[in-house]
């Protein structure tokens, strides 16, 4: 299990990280939420309360990708934008979430962090998921990186979001923790990265 100096040197790395990232990733940030203002004619920037560690609300910032009507779950990549399907598809539509790094609300690696009624609502053992901040990235990210694609196929996507694909990810979150090393978030973030 994840321990207490575990959780700083993540946190450390983090920041610092970040620090490093931020100069870097200014100008095309700008940029996209420029395109994405003129897009969907609305502010580029979408942010939204998520629930964090130890169950704590935030607001999660992301590049908005979608056009102004209700958005119903398995079908958010017909109410996204041509830009926005491609934003959504390469993972773009996330690199505001830096700042929720920097800040310290967010790590670069750990569970996905969920609306109200997920994570928030977890007993016993499943709720040690919480110890850690959510993550830009994880285990359960990588596995289901084509979610929306697979909640698309499903009748009823609510509810093979909450029996299904909810109830692993739990699982593969709570081994992430037990098995946790610097090395293995290392090589999460390789992952993610070079998409493999």
């Amino acid at each position: 299990m994840i321990t207490k100096p575990q959780l700083r040197v993540k946190r450390y790395f983090d920041f610092i990280l970040a620090l490093i990232l931020l100069p870097i990733l200014m100008l095309p940030i700008f940029l996209l939420v420029l395109f994405c203002t003129i897009d969907t004619r609305r502010w580029g920037v979408f942010s939204q309360l998520r629930v964090g560690q130890h169950a704590k609300l935030f607001k999660i910032y992301k590049l908005r990708t979608l056009k102004e009507e209700r958005h119903v779950l398995g079908q958010l990549d017909r109410s996204a934008t041509r830009l926005g399907k491609f934003l959504r598809r390469t993972k773009l539509d996330e690199f505001p979430q830096i700042f929720n790094v920097l800040i310290g609300n967010m790590s670069f690696v750990g569970p996905r962090p969920d609306i109200q009624g997920f994570a928030d609502e977890l007993e016993g053992e499943d709720r040690k998921i919480l110890i850690v901040k959510p993550g830009i990235t994880g285990p359960a990210t990588l596995k289901y990186k084509y979610e929306e694609r697979v909640l698309e196929r499903q009748k009823d996507p609510e509810y093979f979001n909450r029996t299904i694909i909810w109830v692993d990810k739990v699982k593969i979150n709570k081994k992430y923790l037990e098995n946790y090393s610097f090395s293995l978030d290392l090589k999460i973030i390789f992952k993610s990265t070079f998409n493999i």
